[in-house]
């Protein structure tokens, strides 16, 4: 999916109607920032403005998915091949939240098996392969903890319990967030509020 094209083509399709992104923002009951990040390409719409959105500019979900105007001839073809994006997207942030599962578990592990096993060998064990050990388990949980947020924070987008918005957090709001396997709980970029944000893939 194009986001760079289906921001320029929504910014092309509201100036053709003569309206302003807090126009058309009002018309969907969200903040002109979202249409202003649509239309910069950093994001898509969430499915349940695509429809309204769609009405709103006199286009087809197909042809936003597309980022053009489709003639009748091209609308059969593109409407599968932006199906099977979808699908692909979804199926990419599966694998990216397995992954991230199964590169924190054994890097959290052999961080604690390895500190246990200094402090209960620690009497006969030299010091130098103490630090050894204990740097090699320090640096196995960073790098394993750090390709696990990279993965998680990047697989589909978290939705704001209070306006609905949604968004990819920022490294810094996403490291400092309590959170459960499917929710973190985070301050909106959109309305400001602080709530348990649930993940969408």
């Amino acid at each position: 999916m194009d986001q760079i094209k289906i921001g320029r083509f929504i910014a092309q399709i509201r100036k053709e109607k003569s309206m302003t992104q807090r126009q058309l923002s009002e018309k969907l009951g969200i903040s002109d920032k979202t249409v202003s990040k649509w239309e910069c390409g950093n994001g898509l719409p969430e499915i349940s403005l695509m429809l309204p959105l769609c009405d709103i500019l006199g286009i087809s979900v197909n042809e936003l998915l597309s980022g053009e105007i489709l003639k009748d001839i091209d609308y059969k073809m593109k409407a599968e091949e932006n199906m099977m994006s979808l699908l692909k997207e979804k199926e990419e942030n599966k694998k990216k939240l397995k992954l991230s599962f199964l590169v924190g578990v054994p890097a959290t592990a052999t961080f604690l098996v390895l500190n246990m096993l200094v402090s209960i060998y620690a009497d006969v064990m030299p010091v130098p392969l103490k630090l050894m050990l204990i740097l090699f388990a320090c640096i196995t949980f960073g790098i394993g903890l750090y390709v696990t947020m990279l993965l998680d924070r990047e697989a589909g987008y978290f939705v704001c319990k209070h306006c609905g918005e949604s968004f990819t957090p920022s490294w810094g709001t996403y490291m400092w967030a309590p959170h459960t396997l499917s929710k973190r709980y985070m301050k909106c970029p959109h309305c400001g509020k602080r709530s348990n944000c649930r993940r969408k893939l």
